[in-house]
């Protein structure tokens, strides 16, 4: 029995089934973790979106940004874009099952056996891991109830607050955690947002959000996707980039848990 982590999948079917292939994935003793946008952008969204579904307790995936559009998108809170390719899964006939099973995923998972923690896009460094899974679970339970169409409103409302402050009102708490979570590339060390950049160096005061010494997270074992332009490195012997590019036409990547040994294929 093997747990593998993958990196942003995107609706990239093909590759992701020569990944599994190439692992030798056992749906029936094996575990797959997947580091959030499970779809978009990529061609099939939708085979993607059902096969993950379908491996049932096999399959544990956290939410990323275009995942988390996908959900609005679905309850006409925002337009789809060009780029987007959502289309066929808001035509499905089983749309609903697969949105549904899509917003019960976590923000953030944490295996406390293995000490091992995913997310879609980071940690501030001004939370613990244990932080961040008490204010993911604030949005997860709001996502899950029965008002998660305002939720998703307040979500998407603007960019802001982009630093965090224990005084902040719940919505807009809910909003930087989110952003956090499923957008962070660059933040300073008191967890100042820089949600513009998206190349691999820092503008003046900012810095990879998992870089900054201090961090009580710095020594944690942290798995995380959305940052393509990373190649995988981050230069830290404990925190593992997944986003390999797989939906630009480089490589999808996935990391066995047990030995840290990655294996990609070209897409």
């Amino acid at each position: 029995m093997a747990t593998y982590a993958v990196g942003d999948i995107q609706g990239c079917f093909d590759p992701l089934c020569r990944l599994l292939d190439k692992l030798g994935f056992d749906s029936t003793s094996d575990k797959l973790w997947v580091a959030g946008d499970l779809v978009n952008r990529g061609p099939e969204s939708l085979k993607t979106l059902r096969y993950l579904k379908s491996l049932g307790d096999s399959c544990i995936a956290v939410l990323g940004n275009h995942d988390l559009h996908l959900l609005a998108v679905s309850c006409g809170l925002r337009s789809l874009k060009a780029s987007d390719t959502l289309t066929e899964i808001l035509e499905a006939p089983d749309r609903e099952e697969l949105l549904e099973w899509l917003r019960h995923c976590p923000l953030v998972h944490h295996d406390a056996i293995r000490q091992i923690t995913m997310v879609h896009a980071g940690i501030p460094p001004i939370w613990s891991v244990q932080d961040a899974l008490t204010y993911a679970k604030k949005v997860e339970e709001s996502l899950q109830g029965d008002k998660y169409k305002k939720t998703l409103k307040k979500l998407f409302k603007s960019d802001q607050p982009q630093r965090w402050d224990n005084d902040l009102g719940p919505w807009k708490k809910l909003r930087l955690t989110t952003n956090y979570f499923t957008r962070m590339r660059f933040c300073s060390h008191d967890g100042q947002l820089d949600l513009k950049n998206k190349t691999s160096l820092p503008e003046p005061g900012f810095a990879p959000w998992y870089s900054h010494p201090q961090s009580p997270c710095y020594r944690e074992t942290i798995l995380f996707g959305h940052w393509a332009a990373l190649e995988g490195k981050t230069n830290q012997s404990n925190i593992h980039a997944l986003d390999t590019g797989c939906v630009w036409g480089k490589e999808l990547t996935a990391i066995n848990l047990d030995t840290f040994e990655r294996t990609s294929v070209s897409c």
